[in-house]
């Protein structure tokens, strides 16, 4: 959307989280003379029926498509639709967030102006403020945002798919169609880079007009340099190399922003060695496929703790790699630590389990009993909102444990 048809209008900004701020900020400043209102259902669930009274509604990310009754838009259309920059979208259901991050740090390591936006670093709108003709913007791209996005960026890259966020989408079919408008208004000489180990994604890149490029798969130098660890970090390398390279970054500076790259908070960070154990902070981690890559990534894992919020996800191939891989503890949090508990117990899993609902109780019991030298991983393959807000809240609270009792 062209910021210039707001002007005049009676806004209304649906939701007022952090994109929902940025946005009636941005506005305030371009329009200070504009009747722009806040509905925010978490703070006041029937202001949402006042929308009658207004132009437009700008819809912020997590507000359900049907709880909007007026013309709207969104703040990530209002970017695409007036941003200078070329734009850089990524997207996936785990990895994004690293993956993004991995291209700033190599667009930077070559000298290249560029931004990073999205769902990591500021708010997309926020942008229009201080970005420069003819730069690059790297966006990290929810299915929230994508979902009745109107643009695609000048690059998509797709790292990866399998179910994720069917609370708010409804099925897994409604969730690919959210996440595959990334390249829906997809032009000629635009690119889009994708991971070709799923077959969806071969699928979509096989209808498109535009130029598709699969991920590389192999780095221009040996894998041993690589800090991150995992076979699903090697992907999010791949595919942030494979861009990089398609805008003719040295391989010189791909590698020194791989060599200096850290991981993410609450991405398989290591929180440090206590007591001769070693803890990982993986609470992203809230899928079952997101849980095996990470249990797949460590070595000598003693102790796991898992579940949260039970959106009905199958955990077989998980609990069955647990026994396999003869992981000695695990800790169960409500409410899918329920189900866990008794795919464990038909399985004939033979170390302890523990269940709580308290996280300060689960590092205790890690302390007790994870062996010395070995790894005790926060990585819950459920969504956190059972007991935490987010999946921060539920990281922070884990580290803070860890570090009072060491």
């Amino acid at each position: 959307m062209n910021i210039n048809q707001l002007r005049d209008k009676k806004i209304i900004i649906l939701g007022f989280g952090i994109e929902g701020k940025a946005t009636y900020s941005y506005l305030k400043k371009i329009y200070p003379e504009s009747k722009i209102e806040v509905a925010d259902e978490i703070t006041d669930l029937t202001s949402f029926n006042i929308q009658k009274n207004f132009d437009i509604a700008i819809r912020s990310p997590g507000i359900s498509l049907n709880k909007v009754y007026i013309p709207y838009t969104t703040s990530t259309n209002i970017f695409f639709g007036n941003t200078k920059t070329i734009t850089i979208g990524v997207t996936g259901t785990k990895g994004k967030s690293t993956t993004a991050s991995l291209i700033f740090a190599m667009f930077k390591e070559s000298g290249k102006n560029v931004y990073i936006g999205g769902n990591i670093g500021l708010p997309l709108i926020e942008l229009l403020e201080i970005e420069k003709e003819g730069a690059y913007c790297v966006c990290e791209l929810s299915s929230y945002q994508l979902e009745d996005i109107s643009y695609s960026p000048h690059i998509s890259l797709f790292i990866n798919f399998f179910p994720e966020h069917m609370d708010h989408h409804g099925s897994l079919n409604d969730y690919w169609m959210a996440k595959s408008q990334i390249v829906r208004f997809v032009k000629k000489n635009d690119y889009f880079i994708f991971n070709d180990s799923y077959k969806l994604l071969v699928r979509l890149a096989s209808d498109l007009k535009c130029i598709t490029i699969p991920i590389m798969r192999t780095l221009p130098f040996p894998d041993s340099i690589i800090p991150l660890i995992g076979a699903h970090n090697l992907d999010n390398i791949r595919a942030a190399a494979t861009l990089a390279k398609l805008i003719n970054i040295p391989d010189a500076a791909i590698k020194r922003a791989i060599i200096n790259f850290r991981a993410l908070p609450h991405r398989l960070e290591f929180v440090g060695k206590y007591l001769g154990i070693y803890f990982y902070d993986d609470a992203i981690s809230t899928t079952p496929e997101s849980t095996i890559c990470a249990v797949n990534a460590l070595k000598n894992i003693d102790t796991i703790l898992l579940g949260g919020l039970d959106r009905g996800y199958e955990f077989n191939k998980l609990t069955k790699l647990i026994k396999l891989k003869k992981i000695g503890n695990v800790i169960l949090f409500p409410d899918s630590g329920i189900k866990i508990n008794k795919l464990l117990i038909k399985q004939k899993y033979k170390g302890k389990i523990y269940v709580t609902d308290n996280m300060k109780q689960a590092v205790v019991f890690s302390y007790k009993n994870t062996k010395k030298g070995y790894v005790c991983l926060l990585s819950c393959a459920s969504p956190s909102y059972s007991l935490w807000k987010n999946f921060e809240e539920k990281g922070n609270q884990f580290k803070k444990f860890v570090k009072k009792f060491k």
